[in-house]
């Protein structure tokens, strides 16, 4: 007996240590943060970069709501409140994400963080400084508000974060644990942290999911100045910001004022950039990056126009195929579409060949298939859905089809015709027609003229082989509209790529994402392989291990043609008034990092 009361006592003592962890500054989801606890300051901010002075921005779009986390405003919310490209100016997350490492996360409304080694928990511990801009402090109460909030008001994917928590627990009035329960992935804690917190003092959760243009109490750098819905919204700084002072906020948010144009055409957008109406403009035309800037302003100096190396992996551009119609269920004719998009051409003809071809999601990078075998790993990954991956594919050697650029490459219009064939498809009479004589047709919607542009060479192409795709570019409104309800059989999208992939991925290409109102998963995938992929993506616990389930993942992407991959270019490029300027040097891994910038008119302290 004494044995098995030893026995329990011990277990007992024991106990607490699978559950405690000394409290860290920062979390990596592979190895281990770059920065030392007592870091100054993040390596691509400066630290004595001067405050004050303005800048501003141009987006194309509209907006009729400032709140980001509901299903109503998912894609017409106002730029700013949360944002990956500008700040997050008005709400802010309880870990800020490094741009200069692959994924790691650094404390910022949270002080630091406990977890353990298996990743079961983790235990959030609010820095005592944290205010909102009303100059109430945050609390785990706030952390628990949101939560809860998000859950039952929210949009996808803050509405489902807690079906992978077992308990949410407040431990003291600065600290909030989550437990994790079997849905929860390795890589799940870390996007946890990047979740934003509200304040639960001034919401009122029964209209919460309503639209609003309401300025709101948050906790970022930013108040809301000004809103003319549609057309611009204005920040300003908060002088009383209580984490300006932070390592992990040092050199950033320098503008007293930032302001977001909307323009309901690119077109319009850069004409308003020449005539000095916003300050910086991130060029994504090849043409107009060309043979755009042939105006004053660039000629005297006023504007700068600089490329960045591409450091990052490419991502796909590209036409997507939405398979909940009948019409592209078939993958041969998805693969015979695919083959019939003449990027040569198109290069040459519309691009000044400055584009490189897409044959991957992670092109350029360790994490992409192309030109590289399949290991071990993903082999064993792969070997229970035999049928997904083609040899070619498997073994690196598979590529899209390269034409002679003349527009009409027989060779590529054959093979193409071959994978239609298979589909039961026929040429008579000039169209492509199936078996009861009904012409293959469908519609491309574009949301722009630049979008316009390419669809049209596309359709040229396909024209050739007798098939009918009309194209409609729709405006704004509309395009976000049958976007979130998947109402479309073709439509141009961009699905950036990172160093590290992960959750975003279920709501891009998972079975769980496939029907749900307002997700990413445009193609409208199900498929197990898959499901299977991301999971192994997901709970990866070494970096081999994660780099081999990402190409495994590459490939059944690949072997699916869920969409046409257009080009990508191997560089960034931003005009920008001479006077707005960052820092000197390289820039961060994930390129260009706006928040870091300021007024060069604004003398330094």
């Amino acid at each position: 007996m004494w044995r098995l009361a030893l026995a329990l006592g011990l277990a007992l003592l024991a106990a607490p240590a699978a559950t405690s962890a000394e409290p860290v500054h920062g979390i990596a989801m592979h190895g281990e943060p770059a920065l030392p606890m007592d870091f100054d300051h993040l390596p691509y901010a400066n630290p004595h970069a001067p405050k004050g002075g303005k800048v501003g921005y141009g987006v194309v779009g509209t907006f009729d709501s400032v709140r980001p986390f509901i299903l109503k405003s998912m894609r017409t919310f106002a730029r700013g409140v949360v944002d990956l490209e500008y700040g997050n100016l008005v709400y802010e997350t309880l870990m800020q994400r490094s741009v200069d490492e692959p994924f790691t996360l650094y404390g910022l409304l949270a002080e630091s963080v406990e977890w353990d080694p298996e990743r079961s928990f983790i235990q959030y511990n609010i820095n005592p400084r944290a205010r909102w801009s009303d100059g109430e402090p945050v609390t785990a109460d706030d952390v628990i508000f949101t939560f809860e909030l998000l859950r039952d008001k929210g949009r996808p994917p803050y509405a489902g974060r807690l079906d992978a928590v077992a308990s949410m627990k407040k431990i003291s009035d600065l600290s909030v644990r989550f437990t994790f329960n079997e849905k929860a992935s390795r890589e799940f804690p870390m996007i946890l942290s990047m979740s934003p917190v509200l304040p639960k003092h001034a919401i009122d959760p029964a209209t919460y999911d309503q639209s609003s243009l309401e300025p709101m109490v948050g906790s970022g750098p930013y108040l809301i100045d000004e809103i003319r819905p549609g057309e611009r919204i204005r920040f300003k700084r908060n002088p009383d910001y209580w984490a300006r002072d932070l390592p992990i906020k040092r050199g950033l948010d320098n503008f007293d004022e930032i302001s977001i144009e909307y323009f309901l055409s690119a077109s319009a957008q850069f004409e308003a950039f020449k005539k000095g109406l916003f300050d910086v403009y991130p060029d994504g035309s090849a043409s107009n990056w060309q043979r755009g800037y042939d105006f004053p302003a660039v000629h005297s100096g006023e504007i700068v126009k600089e490329t960045y190396a591409s450091q990052t992996p490419s991502g796909v551009f590209g036409f997507v195929f939405n398979t909940r119609r009948d019409l592209f269920k078939d993958i041969h004719v998805r693969k015979g579409l695919t083959w019939l998009f003449d990027f040569e051409w198109v290069n040459r003809n519309l691009y000044d060949n400055v584009y490189t071809r897409t044959q991957s999601f992670w092109q350029g990078s360790d994490l992409s298939s192309l030109g590289r075998p399949a290991d071990q790993r993903e082999r064993g990954l792969i070997a229970p859905f035999s049928d997904a991956v083609p040899a070619g594919i498997m073994d690196g050697t598979w590529r899209l089809p390269a034409t002679d650029g003349s527009g009409r490459d027989r060779k590529v219009q054959r093979a193409a015709l071959d994978e239609l064939q298979a589909a039961g498809y026929a040429i008579r009479g000039g169209k492509l027609v199936d078996a009861n004589g009904k012409q293959l047709s469908f519609e491309m919607m574009t949301q722009n003229e630049g979008q316009e542009k390419l669809a049209i060479a596309y359709q040229r192409s396909l024209a050739a082989l007798g098939i009918n795709m009309a194209i409609r570019t729709v405006d704004d409104a509309q395009y976000q509209q049958r976007s979130q309800t998947f109402d479309y059989d073709m439509i141009v999208k961009s699905y950036p790529s990172s160093l590290s992939p992960g959750f975003e991925q279920i709501g891009r290409w998972g079975s769980a994402s496939r029907d749900q109102p307002g997700s990413f998963n445009f193609a409208g995938v199900a498929d197990p392989a898959v499901d299977a992929m991301i999971d192994a993506l997901l709970n990866a616990v070494s970096l081999e291990d994660f780099q081999s389930a990402v190409r495994a993942y590459d490939r059944v992407l690949l072997a699916g043609y869920y969409v046409v991959p257009t080009y990508h270019l191997a560089e960034t490029w931003m005009a920008h008034r001479s006077y707005i300027t960052g820092p000197a040097g390289k820039p961060p891994l994930y390129g260009y990092y706006l928040p870091a910038w300021w007024d060069g008119r604004v003398e330094k302290p």
